[in-house]
């Protein structure tokens, strides 16, 4: 795309006032951008009303700046982490994305931009993760990768990010691992912790945003772009949710795009298992493992391998042991693990130390201990 083919475009993309739908049927009647600026008031009018019609005709603010800021970025690309504008129309866009209702009029791609896109799993949920939840999101996204699936997130803090990272970690060599469709411009890293992550996702996979460059972490961006982690997917695996997530609305939209949504069961006690529960409740279906989602999905059912079932993440090498059985898999305290044992104190802190050490346990906020894996 030239300068004056990104102008055109992005001049429309900057029309707030014109939705995705609006432009649409400008293009339609029109053909590219430049065709549609270079028509009359009353060509527009016929098309989008007179209200619509002085929206594309008039400037938008700060057009310039917007063009000059967003070249520079084109401009400034690394060998390995390209810079792509994919456009309505272009050849490489998405076709997930076309079958949503309002299609974003221009995607920023940060990475190896693919054609046609693969087959994709979202795996969405808690920024607060239980320690149990950190690792099912880590090995389910390094089961699909292993699949040879592409695994699409958000790139958020908690199961977002192990997910990004299970399948960078597991992903044969120039396959697509991830994608990350974030809530900023693609020139931002948020959340900033998340730096090294983006610039692995860049050389491994694509970052992905439909905000022009400069765009802050506006919350209203979030559950906007989620729609466009379920269009890239053929389901959606929810890890850990409260009621109250982000997540449940990816899932939401997956469910209305058609697509599956999967979730992973957790305790009834635990906060972050409820969002999961409540899917379940509302049709979701239930997985255990990779496999699981493999074997419901009849596109993708020749990449399951008809073999006993994974271990779950984190699984102790000894589920046998005495402590990890009185343990369970809720997170308990000190005294309720001294009158559940018998064990005294000290000699219970120090085994519970080695298992924390030996990753099959995980420490918890006010003093509680939790199970890691399935035992």
């Amino acid at each position: 795309m030239n300068r004056e083919e990104l102008a055109g475009w992005l001049r429309l993309a900057l029309k707030y006032e014109i939705n995705n739908a609006a432009a649409r049927r400008l293009l339609a009647a029109f053909g590219l951008p430049s065709a549609i600026f270079a028509q009359s008031r009353a060509a527009l009018e016929s098309v989008v009303g007179a209200e619509g019609a002085k929206a594309v005709l008039e400037e938008p603010a700060g057009f310039a700046e917007k063009l000059e800021a967003t070249w520079h970025w084109l401009s400034a690309a690394e060998a390995n982490a390209p810079r792509t504008v994919l456009a309505l129309g272009d050849a490489r866009y998405p076709a997930g994305a076309l079958q949503l209702p309002d299609p974003p009029l221009m995607l920023y791609a940060i990475g190896q931009v693919p054609t046609p896109w693969p087959d994709a799993i979202a795996i969405v949920g808690s920024r607060n993760p239980t320690a149990q939840g950190l690792a099912n999101a880590r090995e389910f996204g390094a089961s699909f990768a292993r699949a040879g699936l592409t695994v699409v997130s958000g790139m958020a803090l908690g199961i977002d990010g192990a997910a990004h990272d299970g399948a960078l970690g597991a992903a044969a060599p120039g396959m697509l691992a991830t994608v990350a469709v974030i809530g900023t411009g693609a020139d931002r890293v948020y959340p900033s912790q998340h730096r090294d992550l983006a610039h692995r996702i860049a050389a491994n996979g694509i970052i992905l945003s439909e905000y022009p460059i400069g765009t802050p972490p506006l919350a209203q961006n979030f559950p906007k772009r989620n729609r466009l982690i379920a269009a890239l997917t053929h389901g959606t695996v929810v890890v850990e949710a409260a009621l109250q997530s982000g997540s449940l609305i990816t899932a939401r939209q997956a469910a209305e795009q058609g697509k599956e949504v999967f979730a992973i069961p957790g305790s009834i006690h635990s906060p972050q298992a409820r969002g999961c529960h409540a899917l379940l409740k509302d049709g979701a279906k239930l997985v255990e493992t990779a496999q699981d989602v493999l074997e419901e999905l009849p596109q993708l059912a020749h990449r399951a391998k008809p073999q006993r079932k994974e271990k779950s993440a984190g699984q102790p090498a000894d589920a046998g042991d005495t402590l990890l059985d009185a343990l369970g898999f809720d997170p308990a305290s000190l005294d309720a693990l001294i009158a559940r044992t018998g064990i005294a104190a000290p000699e219970l802190q120090a085994r519970l130390l080695e298992l924390e050490l030996a990753g099959d346990v995980a420490r918890l906020p006010g003093g509680l201990f939790q199970r890691v894996g399935s035992g």
